[in-house]
């Protein structure tokens, strides 16, 4: 099947084509002749299957055909997104693809002054991506007027119920003209989602292209097991040996996140963090400085673990394994897209067993523990000395490692000749 077997129009296969597609994804076969009927859809895809194009080239064509019905300067569509980044890439993605076409797409999201997105929500759009909390406080001056959007889409459903947006997702409905064509996408299909679409959609089409809660097959996955205190050494050892040159490394903690990122530093390995208590303009240029390749390793919480849409992306490690399972599909899904083959590599603690036993019943497979390679644990000089003194470990010149037992009681013994590995083997 080609793309032009779908019913789209010329500029859109232009769009297309120029993006190097030349068919459409499963989930893209499905919902873009169920969108452009007009249908409510549900949606389950995999992420990086291609679900963005599967809503946004329909509501572009849809919208472009209901162009000479007035000039309101309120948008026509609305997609909702839970992350920055995501209503970013979102919103680029319905610009590359509308760019032969007089349509208007605009975002608007927390992190970065809220004025400029007055100035050109005044300007007017026709579709705009957008957070939640931004949203209702440009609703709630009444700087956005919602009653035309007759095209809703809330993308990434399940991510908005594990941050808690529903409160706000159900103000958002209101604002909403009663009658309009809701499409709901989303990267896992659970119990929660299915009770969410029977409130929001009419007669939905349900679509659902991978396994319940899969990620995506062409990921190899699998763990080594390590003590806590030594993950980082274990980690700078892959990243090295491996000769990896774009690894996306996940922590659960902003804190831990940015002493990641100097320690990774401190061992000669450019890196820089992601999370939510960096600026908008702070989180662009690393995502900008990772995508050029200035940059190895990008440190994130769960704030990148959707909407980073980074091509070709060879390696995600779990430096900490998610408290929440489904939120393990989300991460691994950065990788193994469009085709390409991804690795998956977590590093798991004692500590974070029933993590690993939540995460294998939600994939329902095992993933494979390797033996743990020997490897050296070097203590650096700043910045990772610096940040290692909030932790109780004592800082040593560059250069310098030490040999521990796998309890660590030996730390602070000199090294003899020599020493300075170890091999912790399945644990």
């Amino acid at each position: 099947m080609s793309f032009s077997d779908l019913g789209l129009l010329p500029e859109l296969l232009r769009a297309v084509a120029d993006k190097g597609y030349d068919s459409p994804s499963p989930i893209q076969q499905q919902a873009i002749p169920a969108v452009l009927a007009g249908r409510d859809v549900l949606a389950g895809a995999q992420t990086g299957t291609g679900k963005t194009a599967g809503f946004v080239l329909p509501i572009l064509q849809r919208l472009a055909a209901d162009q000479g019905h007035g000039t309101n300067r309120a948008p026509r569509a609305l997609v909702l997104t839970p992350t920055r980044e995501l209503a970013a890439q979102v919103a680029q993605s319905a610009r590359d693809y509308g760019k032969h076409m007089q349509l208007r797409t605009y975002q608007v999201f927390g992190g970065v002054s809220i004025n400029p997105q007055i100035s050109a929500l005044r300007a007017g759009c026709d579709i705009l991506v957008a957070t939640p909390g931004r949203l209702l406080d440009l609703a709630q001056q009444r700087l956005v007027d919602l009653s035309k959007s007759q095209r809703w889409v809330l993308d990434e459903a399940d991510r908005m119920l594990d941050m808690g947006f529903i409160n706000d997702i159900r103000k958002i409905i209101k604002l909403l003209p009663q009658k309009r064509q809701n499409l709901m996408f989303s990267a896992t299909y659970s119990d929660d989602i299915r009770v969410l679409a029977e409130r929001l959609l009419h007669d939905p089409l349900s679509i659902q292209v991978a396994p319940r809660n899969a990620p995506i097959e062409l990921v190899e996955q699998r763990a080594y097991r390590v003590p806590k205190e030594q993950k980082r050494h274990l980690l700078v050892h892959l990243i090295q040996e491996g000769q990896w040159r774009q690894v996306l490394i996940f922590t659960r903690t902003k804190h831990g996140a940015n002493r990641l990122t100097q320690q990774l530093e401190g061992a000669g390995i450019q890196a820089a963090a992601i999370h939510g208590n960096k600026s908008q303009a702070a989180r662009v240029k690393a995502l900008d400085m990772f995508k050029r390749g200035q940059i190895t390793a990008l440190v994130a919480t769960e704030v990148a673990a959707r909407g980073l849409d980074i091509k070709e992306l060879p390696q995600v490690v779990n430096y900490e394994l998610p408290n929440v399972p489904e939120d393990y599909v989300h991460r691994i899904g950065r990788t193994g897209r469009a085709g390409a083959a991804g690795e998956a590599i977590s590093l798991v603690s004692s500590d974070e067993s029933g993590f690993m036993r939540d995460i294998e019943r939600v994939l329902r497979r095992s993933i494979p523990i390797l033996p743990t390679p020997v490897f050296k644990i070097v203590e650096s000089a700043q910045p990772a000395a610096h940040a290692d003194r909030g932790s109780g470990e004592r800082a040593r010149p560059q250069g310098q490692h030490r040999q521990q037992h796998a309890q660590g009681r030996d730390a602070r013994r000199a090294p003899a000749a020599g020493s300075g590995t170890r091999s912790f083997g399945r644990q």
